[in-house]
């Protein structure tokens, strides 16, 4: 089963425990500069993930879907820089299908321990879906904290009739449509091997 994007634990945490941005705010705003991932940020990458979760499983994800020529978008992988130029977040969108009609899946998203709640996660997410969007990507799906996907616009995926092929809670498994001039897809979720199921 896909992990969640934020910690293990975030359905069961309050919001403010999530590992990306709902906490208190340093004094004074932090600019992260976004950008695509570019082929020198591969173990920087491999390093935020491996940080930001218990385990290395998201990483490891991470390099196999780069290595998935169906799943992989190049231009859809995005980091976030702290002032100092290291990467302070990533956040990765792949190929999946609804019902055979293809989407994207946010998976993972991952924000440096030493970042966390400062807001370098939402931007890159926002960054992110802002590039899937002017690329024409109409639906984008996501496996993570109900309290906070919706803040960039994802709603319950139910509400269109996209359920994954495993169990979740219904508010945990969210869509946020990009593009509303196509009929959303209705159907299972079909992810990218790599996630494993």
């Amino acid at each position: 089963m896909p992990t969640l994007t934020d910690d293990d634990q975030s359905l069961n945490d309050s919001p403010a425990s999530s590992p990306h941005d709902s906490g208190p705010q340093p004094s004074g705003p932090i600019r992260w500069r976004t950008r695509p991932e570019t082929a020198d940020d591969t173990a920087a990458v491999h390093a935020v993930n491996a940080a930001a979760f218990p385990t290395e499983a998201e990483a490891d994800l991470v390099d196999a879907l780069r290595k998935d020529p169906s799943a992989w978008l190049p231009g859809l992988s995005y980091v976030a820089e702290a002032p100092d130029g290291s990467l302070a977040a990533c956040a990765l969108l792949t190929r999946c299908l609804v019902g055979g009609v293809p989407a994207l899946a946010l998976a993972p998203v991952a924000t440096a321990p030493v970042h966390q709640r400062r807001g370098a996660g939402q931007a890159v997410v926002r960054a992110l879906l802002d590039a899937a969007e002017r690329r024409g990507e109409p639906l984008v799906l996501v496996l993570g904290h109900p309290e906070y996907y919706p803040k960039f616009g994802f709603v319950p995926a139910s509400r269109y009739g996209i359920r994954p092929g495993f169990e979740v809670p219904d508010e945990a498994m969210m869509a946020l449509v990009l593009d509303d001039s196509a009929p959303v897809p209705r159907g299972t979720i079909a992810y990218p091997a790599a996630f494993g199921v």
